[in-house]
């Protein structure tokens, strides 16, 4: 009984995650996600799907970044007629970015339209916020650390994998296979998120390998905050921080908080710029099972920031000169309110941009982080003179050896390792290392290889 693995997205790229695993006309799809970056990529958002929707009778998620998620409205908009797995706190996540995601696309088709710098009449959105929604009714939570049955005669099981709120890896087993996705592994001893959970046995293993070829700064995410912050408000400047709203703004806030209450940063506010965030954090410390805070030290987190919910309130700081921090998503800087944002503190030395993750290739925060002078925002090109830093140490990605760590807690090697969700070069370095130091099969797929589980 022959099952094939298809790779149809993170494969020679971090983003467009999608596998398809195939038995006998049977078939189940971990993850679908939304190409980001560099504009050959995210073309393929708009081309056919790679498989007939029709086809797929279930889907499973790891977690819920757009990466990952974010092409599930166009499954809906294709009468996908299955139901998508996940666990309980990606369902509620993507309650809040999968809406958001197609509001922006949205009101970026609108501005492109108002202002005529599409090269598109008229520019569309890829889908809309209404054909999100739509998608949310088929998320199905299944719980951690049970084994679960489909119809198709296979069995899934979530393990979790720390790096966001309801981040697993998944488990398949089926035809008397294992294959384990191990979606995007967080760090260890993270100061908010659990560790990743190892797994002991897979036939075959799906890793990542976003930091394959880095590891983090062994540097005080605390400390190298304060003195970023420090700097830029001792010349008069403003700090924003371009994060994710799902993961690293929560981190951000716990770190801030606790900078506050030991005294160590005063007399500088914090504003969360981002709607979508402030609803996240909320979940954050509704959903206590998933990370390692305790719930009053999670609230106090979460408060340490003045909310911006409305777009004028968004305006008029933008306008305020005093020194500040201001948290807004996107995280890589490719849309939302943090270009705007951008748009006003980016010209001035004053300033700090300051990224707080991986930036994947071809995204204004990749450019600014190695060295762009000018980034193009909304048709105009708009200069980069404030500093700009990257904090990696705040990533909530495993580096190199954190990986090998957590492929370490494998009792007996896998037939085949595939290294996919990775840069070529942080992909092949991960292979190699894997190689040598384990000893086991490794291969990285190329984008759209199928193969064989023997």
């Amino acid at each position: 009984m022959a099952i094939h693995l298809s790779f149809l997205g993170a494969a020679g790229t971090v983003t467009g995650s999608k596998y398809l695993v195939e038995n006998e006309g049977s078939t189940i799809l971990v993850d679908c996600g939304l190409f980001q970056g560099f504009k050959e990529l995210r073309l393929r958002n708009w081309a056919p799907l790679p498989f007939n929707p029709h086809r797929i009778e279930t889907v499973v998620l790891t977690h819920a970044h757009l990466d990952h998620s974010g092409a599930l409205p166009l499954l809906t908009k294709r009468d996908f007629p299955g139901h998508v797995f996940c666990s309980r706190a990606t369902a509620d996540l993507c309650g809040l970015l999968l809406p958001d995601s197609g509001h922006l696309q949205e009101k970026d088709a609108e501005f492109a339209n108002r202002h005529g710098f599409s090269k598109h009449k008229p520019a569309l959105p890829l889908y809309t916020e209404q054909d999100a929604r739509n998608a949310l009714k088929i998320l199905r939570p299944l719980p951690f650390d049970q084994d679960n049955s489909l119809s198709g005669g296979a069995t899934i099981h979530l393990r979790r994998a720390g790096h966001i709120l309801g981040a697993a890896s998944v488990q398949v087993e089926w035809a008397g296979r294992r294959i384990v996705f191990s979606g995007d592994l967080g760090r260890y001893d993270d100061a908010t998120m659990v560790d990743p959970v190892e797994i002991d046995r897979a036939d075959y293993l799906v890793v990542e390998s976003t930091y394959g070829n880095r590891r983090h700064p062994k540097l005080e995410p605390e400390q190298a905050l304060l003195d970023a912050i420090g700097n830029t408000t001792h010349r008069g400047g403003t700090v924003i921080i371009p994060a994710f709203a799902v993961g690293r703004t929560q981190s951000l806030l716990y770190y801030l908080e606790r900078l506050k209450e030991s005294g160590r940063l005063i007399n500088v506010p914090v504003f969360l710029d981002s709607p979508m965030a402030q609803d996240a954090s909320e979940i954050f410390c509704r959903d206590v099972a998933d990370h390692r805070l305790p719930p009053a030290v999670c609230r106090r987190a979460c408060a340490v920031a003045h909310y911006v919910r409305s777009v004028d309130e968004s305006k008029a700081l933008m306008e305020n000169p005093m020194p500040k921090v201001i948290i807004s998503a996107s995280g890589m800087a490719t849309g939302g309110r943090v270009l705007h944002h951008l748009k006003r503190y980016a010209p001035d030395p004053k300033n700090t941009i300051l990224f707080a993750g991986f930036q994947a290739g071809g995204t204004r925060g990749a450019a600014m982080v190695a060295g762009a002078d000018s980034i193009k925002i909304h048709g105009n090109y708009i200069p980069v003179r404030a500093e700009v830093r990257n904090l990696d140490m705040l990533s909530g990605h495993a580096d190199a050896g954190e990986i090998l760590r957590w492929l370490r807690g494998f009792k007996t090697p896998p037939k085949t390792t595939f290294i996919t969700h990775g840069e070529p070069a942080a992909s092949d370095a991960l292979r190699v290392r894997i190689t040598e130091e384990l000893g086991w099969r490794c291969v990285v797929p190329e984008h759209g290889q199928k193969v064989e589980l023997e």
